[in-house]
């Protein structure tokens, strides 16, 4: 290092290599699907992982220019400080300078801008789907209806979490299964076929969104957004609303069951059959029982506008 002392180059070594070192782990831990509970998750289709991998291009990005911006901050701090040139340099606009970090940024833009481009044209584009879902939401719950198959239902937050919520119900949130984030009739979807959606709202903006799916959009009364999904791998999938829609937005989970193709068709026969007979699906769940009335309010219909459906056996992932 120019203008250091052997001592104080060896005390600048000592203080950045640790933090660059630092750096670089927290890095890399981040960009394990083992950590994703600090970093967003891998997901379980093409677009989240595609989504996935642009974010963490995006960070590495940043991380190589933050080591560069510091180390140089650094040095400068340590080879320009004031016992050393007490007298500062006059120098003013240098072309070369400012051209080069012109050009360097605008070619990081670009090679960002073209990968992320592909994707989300990929994101929007819902042509040749297998099967379609109309969404439309509540206050407070959604409402699931297959396109052409004549099935259609509503779902809300699960009994037991809904009796859990109430104050003074006496209830420990601990000992009901996924808290707040469990419905009596999840969204039964299949794997490996691209499914369209059709999401709009009844009364106020709701916002759609699971992680794992890599899929948000708004639901806004009186228009129809769409997107798309096709599922790799069967599992439990789980969301929530993200648009701040009145007194009870937090209880109102999505819950999407990916299963095989074979035995979504089985779910569908039965839900079909169900439909065409005129009863409903055997209940899941008994009914929440009766809560006191809180400063937190219940959901209407959050026991069960519906009763619920025998769901078939899955897992979460």
């Amino acid at each position: 290092m120019p203008n250091l002392s052997p001592a104080t180059a060896r005390a600048l070594r000592r203080l950045i290599a640790p933090v660059l070192a630092g750096s670089c782990c927290a890095a890399r831990a981040a960009d394990t699907m083992d950590n994703a509970y600090w970093n967003m998750p891998k997901g379980v289709t093409q677009i989240s992982h595609e989504v996935w991998w642009l974010h963490m291009f995006a960070f590495w990005i940043c991380v190589v220019i933050g080591i560069g911006v510091f180390g140089v901050m650094f040095y400068s701090l340590f080879a320009h400080r004031r016992s050393r040139h007490p007298v500062p340099a006059q120098f003013h606009e240098n072309t070369t300078v400012e051209i080069v970090w012109t050009i360097i940024p605008f070619l990081i833009l670009i090679v960002m801008a073209v990968p992320a481009a592909g994707t989300l044209i990929k994101m929007y584009d819902t042509r040749d789907s297998d099967l379609t879902v109309r969404i439309t939401g509540y206050q407070w719950k959604w409402q699931y209806e297959y396109v052409g198959q004549g099935v259609s239902f509503f779902s809300t937050l699960k009994a037991d979490a809904n009796a859990a919520r109430q104050l003074g119900s006496g209830i420990d949130p601990a000992t009901v299964p996924n808290y707040l984030h469990d419905v009596d009739r999840p969204l039964v979807l299949p794997v490996g076929k691209k499914v369209r959606f059709l999401l709009t709202s009844n009364d106020v903006i709701h916002g759609w969104w699971v992680p794992d799916l890599a899929i948000k959009k708004d639901a806004i009364p009186g228009y129809i957004n769409e997107m798309w999904t096709k599922i790799d791998e069967p599992g439990t999938y789980r969301g929530q609303c993200t648009v701040l829609c009145g007194r009870d937005h937090g209880f109102m989970p999505i819950v999407v069951k990916a299963l095989p193709e074979a035995e979504f068709e089985q779910w569908l026969a039965q839900e079909k059959s169900a439909a065409a007979a005129g009863t409903p699906p055997a209940a899941e769940t008994p009914p929440a029982p009766a809560a006191a009335p809180s400063s937190s309010g219940s959901a209407p219909g959050a026991a069960a506008d519906q009763p619920a459906a025998v769901d078939p056996p899955s897992h979460d992932p």
